[in-house]
């Protein structure tokens, strides 16, 4: 009783409301920390004692319009005094465990489970005990015209209907990562009674996201290209794809550059290794990704989504950003008439679902109570509402987390309505100003030039950071110092703000560049710079000083090749200034009066992103050693070439 009064209270002061929790009173944050605790102590602790008493397991095979059978694990409440709505999650990674032993975790979270939903697992086709071949982001076709993961969906809602016992009829979908681009999957021609689904961090389009960076190979993801690129021989419940060999391990800068041209990777990968072929047979964006991608499927309109859909993303994702932003929009533009939310807080990958007390990314720690808060006031109701008819639904269209000011907002649409158009101008002396319409045109343009080396690419932490990842995370938030003092770096900083700043919404990098050879990549960073009496935090780790921090606030790279098309790829002319336009996402943070913003430019980020040889070559993923060679890169501004970050903020 007690808990439930207090969540009461928590939800009238929660960011239905435009102020959010983290501007509220200390009373509510004691509050917010003891609910937490609640949260961990009453829940993560007992929750899978809570699961072995309060569900029964049952497995299936379950067949599929074209005979293949995908396993099927079914946890349901051991009380049949009532009905319960399905929760379905589809995944590459395996339901394990298999068999009689029921898992530590059933639900999205304890407050799902202690809900009551008949939780249902599936291994998608093709992975671990399913029949079938595996496809990467299998394209989506009419389901007249052949199987997807759309008429899978469909396929295993229909059996769950007609074969399993006390449901009500209602199914909700959810996942995290691959799964949770399962759940943006099911929604083009979904089965009426999916009424419910939450992708989360999904995968949109591979050539943006996860192993893509606008076009750019994601280096670092390359040891868990095997995890995708194998097909397993039949079901089976155990590991079944080969491990790399040599195993890499220590300081991924040395082992990547030693590794030479990407297409030296095959002594690793082998010859069965498909999605490796598939990655490195298709640089550029032709048809093979393009069917990939699930946006125009969203976009549909002869296809309307009828779902209620709740999007949730980390604004520091250094995975899977690009999809939940765009899938919020696709759905958002061409389905007026679905419910559609967007949820995006100061999390890395999957973070909202952790049941640690603090949110912690890299080195900075942004509040107590934040992912259990989600969890709390914010998924549950979700799901309870639009699968039970009980609890309110969302009273905001955006619930999006400020990192600069820590703390919550809700807004009637994303980008907010209220937004004006900025810009950051790229100036004399490198210095940056600030303004939110375009300054008056120098008389002459002028230039900042660097050198791009492949042989010495700069990295994308500080060196002793640099290890081996299966996927890279903490560098979302890392102090940028490192870089700020390499030569091959150009670094823009504004004067001290008198006044708070907040960018909000997607960002642009206009640049105005030259090179002396045929290719580059375009690496821009956001940064926020701390005051020099910033004081550390008390998780702030101890070889971390928050004084004077350069926090990257938002970074992305752009493959000059594709300035244009990236269909299309086309060199540079040495030489000629060209414009290059940097998408660089969306952000939501405020800069606060006593900081200073920064801009970095560089052309190498290693070994997060691939290197680009600068000798312009037809497929990179085919360079030879001879084709890496030093370049000299400008960078315009002023005049007619006036280089500069568009983007909106609060006024």
């Amino acid at each position: 009783m007690f808990a439930r009064e207090f969540r009461l209270l928590l939800f009238r002061n929660s960011p239905t409301s435009s102020a959010g929790y983290a501007t509220a009173t200390v009373p509510f944050w004691l509050a917010m920390f003891l609910v937490a605790g609640f949260a961990v102590s009453g829940f993560a602790q007992d929750r899978t004692q809570y699961i072995q008493e309060n569900y029964e397991k049952a497995e299936y095979k379950i067949p599929m319009r074209d005979g293949i059978l995908l396993h099927t694990t079914v946890y349901r409440p051991k009380d049949r005094s009532q009905s319960y709505p399905f929760l379905l999650n589809r995944t590459p990674y395996s339901c394990r465990p298999y068999g009689d032993e029921m898992a530590r975790s059933i639900g999205p979270s304890a407050y799902l489970e202690r809900d009551g939903f008949i939780f249902v697992k599936q291994d998608v086709r093709g992975r671990w005990n399913s029949e079938g071949s595996y496809d990467n982001m299998r394209p989506h076709v009419p389901h007249s015209e052949g199987i997807s993961e759309s008429s899978d969906t469909w396929d295993t809602i229909e059996w769950l209907l007609a074969n399993v016992e006390c449901h009500s009829g209602k199914v909700g979908i959810s996942g995290i990562s691959y799964p949770g681009f399962y759940s943006a999957a099911a929604l083009p021609e979904h089965h009426p009674a999916l009424v419910a689904s939450s992708p989360q961090a999904p995968i949109a389009d591979f050539f943006f996201d996860d192993f893509h960076h606008q076009g750019a190979y994601t280096l670092m993801y390359w040891t868990a290209t095997g995890t995708f690129g194998y097909q397993h021989n039949g079901p089976t419940t155990e590991n079944w794809g080969p491990t790399l060999s040599p195993r890499p391990s220590g300081n991924a800068y040395d082992f990547y550059l030693n590794l030479g041209p990407l297409k030296n990777s095959r002594q690793y990968y082998g010859e069965d290794c498909f999605f490796w072929k598939q990655l490195s047979s298709h640089p550029n964006y032709d048809e093979f990704w393009r069917r990939r991608s699930i946006l125009p499927h969203l976009q549909n309109p002869e296809t309307p989504i009828k779902t209620n859909v709740m999007v949730v993303g980390g604004w520091f994702d250094a995975e899977d950003l690009y999809g939940p932003l765009q899938i919020y929009q696709s759905i958002e533009r061409h389905h007026p008439q679905t419910f559609n939310c967007l949820v995006m807080g100061p999390w890395g990958h999957g973070q909202w679902a952790s049941a640690a007390p603090n949110t912690q990314v890299g080195n900075l720690d942004f509040g107590v109570g934040i992912s259990d808060y989600y969890q709390r006031e914010v998924e549950l109701p979700f799901f309870r509402h639009y699968l039970k008819g009980v609890e309110q639904t969302a009273a905001f269209e955006a619930l999006v987390f400020d990192t600069g000011r820590r703390e919550w907002k809700t807004f009637e649409q994303w980008p907010p309505q209220t937004a004006v158009p900025n810009g950051l101008y790229l100036g004399e002396q490198k210095s940056l100003s600030i303004d939110a319409v375009p300054q008056t045109p120098n008389s002459k343009a002028d230039f900042f030039e660097f050198t791009s080396d492949p042989a010495r690419p700069v990295p994308y932490r500080k060196m002793s950071d640099v290890q081996i990842r299966f996927t890279p995370r903490e560098y979302m938030t890392d102090d940028q110092r490192f870089a700020s003092e390499d030569p091959d770096v150009l670094v823009f900083q504004s004067d001290v703000l008198t006044t708070d700043v907040t960018l909000v919404g997607p960002l642009f990098a206009n640049l105005n560049v030259s090179t002396d050879q045929t290719d580059a990549d375009w690496i821009v960073k956001l940064i926020d710079v701390y005051p020099t009496e910033t004081p550390n935090q008390a998780t702030t780790p101890p070889d971390i000083t928050l004084s004077g921090y350069q926090q990257m606030v938002r970074s992305e790279v752009f493959r000059g090749r594709f300035r244009n098309s990236y269909s299309q790829p086309e060199p540079f002319v040495p030489n000629q200034v060209t414009p290059v336009r940097v998408p660089l996402q969306d952000v939501f943070h405020t800069f606060k009066k006593g900081h200073r913003i920064m801009i970095h430019v560089q052309s190498t980020w290693f070994p997060l992103i691939d290197r680009n040889p600068q000798k312009y070559v037809d497929n990179i993923f085919e360079a030879d050693a001879s084709d890496f060679i030093k370049a000299t890169h400008r960078v315009y501004h002023g005049g007619e070439h006036q280089s500069w970050i568009e983007g909106l903020r609060l006024p």
